[in-house]
């Protein structure tokens, strides 16, 4: 049964969920590292060019015929070669709607799982007898529980994830099927599965828009249709959409009048003058998991127009790349040996230079490649600096390439 409705949020709460909010408070934050006010970071912007090269070498190594697809989850789903959600799609029927919500049911669980994994952990899958870690594992193995009914509650039932499972869904249980062991730590198990707890909540909370008992994601695209003109969305409604949506499911302590702002952080950088004053937002997961819905909105013939309206995703591996190469400069008095919690001041200035700096890059790399304005930040993302910024860290700290600077997280942003 769903719970009581939650009041309506008021209108300063919406200014800060968006991506306009993102790139406009991260912007405050950068000015005032490049002001040379922080005790944190210097910048050195005159190495962007540097970080370009770097990019466009790993974007043509890894599609030589510069056909890159968006940034997103469903990239994982295929580690190995192996088009796993392919073979899985195939046994749903031919029904593009239903594929759809199928689709986005799978890559939202999978979405909020992957807020990294350790350096620690990997995924064995039986079926090739692959092993994967961090992003690669946690995608294949949400993907196996999604398969086999992990998320629903119908036993019987083609897969798909639904608010009454989501809502009974035990720590135990996604450990099993992560493989953790002592041998085998992934950090944070028990707020990932509070997190899917809170989700199953959220879904059963808004049936507008997850439809009837038992309400699932999926039926978001039932929502995008109706609302679509011409069979066509913005990605800021979409994201919007998600804000408002699952806003009650982060664990974030920053709040407004007593609603969550989610993913964001404080920083003396953004002035106001008003209850947003220091509060600077990313939405990581909820700009990923948008990512995310391009495909399956486009295969149920939906266009997500103003995909440039998104951000960049304020994580390690894109402000790591930016930092090993140079043009995000810890200052000394910055322990990088020490893990720093994720919403601690150097964290959240580190974040929101990812941001405005991976915006700059956009033109760069796009003109080395030769490519035109078709290239845009998703694919700048995919080709690009997240795997940059994973090969530098390999290339800098072996064996397993961790950040520059330990982030102490619990599984619920990145």
């Amino acid at each position: 049964m769903p719970s009581t409705p939650s009041p309506v949020p008021p209108p300063i709460l919406a200014q800060l969920r968006s991506a306009v909010a993102v790139r406009e408070r991260c912007a405050m934050v950068h000015r005032w590292v490049a002001e040379g006010r922080s005790p944190h970071f210097s910048l050195d912007e005159s190495l962007l060019p540097r970080v370009a090269d770097y990019v466009a070498d790993v974007t043509l190594a890894a599609y030589p015929d510069l056909k890159i697809p968006y940034h997103s989850r469903w990239r994982h789903f295929s580690a190995g070669g192996i088009d796993r959600w392919g073979e899985l799609a195939a046994q749903l029927g031919d029904d593009p709607v239903e594929r759809a919500r199928a689709a986005i049911d799978l890559v939202t669980v999978s979405v909020l799982l992957d807020a990294g994994a350790g350096d620690a952990w990997h995924y064995d899958e039986s079926a090739t007898g692959l092993r994967l870690a961090r992003s690669e594992g946690l995608a294949v193995a949400s993907l196996e529980m999604f398969r086999s009914g992990l998320f629903s509650s119908d036993a019987d039932g083609p897969p798909r994830v639904d608010s009454i499972a989501l809502a009974k869904l035990e720590a135990a249980a996604l450990a099993r099927q992560f493989q953790v062991s002592a041998a085998n730590p992934l950090i944070g198990v028990e707020q990932r599965a509070a997190l899917l707890r809170r989700l199953g909540r959220a879904l059963a909370d808004r049936p507008a828009l997850f439809g009837t008992a038992p309400t699932r994601p999926g039926h978001l695209i039932d929502h995008f249709l109706s609302a679509a003109r011409d069979r066509s969305i913005a990605a800021g409604a979409v994201l919007a959409t998600l804000l408002d949506a699952l806003s009650p499911i982060w664990p974030s302590g920053l709040m407004i009048n007593g609603f969550p702002l989610g993913d964001a952080g404080r920083h003396p950088a953004v002035r106001k003058g008003d209850a947003t004053s220091e509060i600077v937002p990313f939405h990581k997961l909820s700009q990923w998991l948008t990512y995310s819905l391009l495909e399956p909105l486009a295969q149920a013939g939906l266009r997500v127009e103003g995909i440039d309206a998104l951000t960049a995703l304020a994580e390690y591996r894109n402000g790591g790349l930016l930092i090993d190469l140079g043009v995000i400069d810890p200052r000394a008095g910055l322990d990088l040996r020490s893990r720093h919690d994720v919403r601690s001041e150097p964290i959240v200035e580190w974040r929101a230079l990812t941001v405005t700096l991976l915006d700059r890059l956009v033109e760069p790399v796009r003109a080395n490649l030769k490519l035109d304005a078709r290239f845009t930040l998703p694919h700048l993302l995919e080709g690009g600096t997240w795997a940059a910024g994973r090969k530098i860290a390999l290339d800098l700290r072996p064996p397993n390439g961790p950040p520059p600077i330990s982030v102490a997280a619990d599984g619920t942003v990145f």
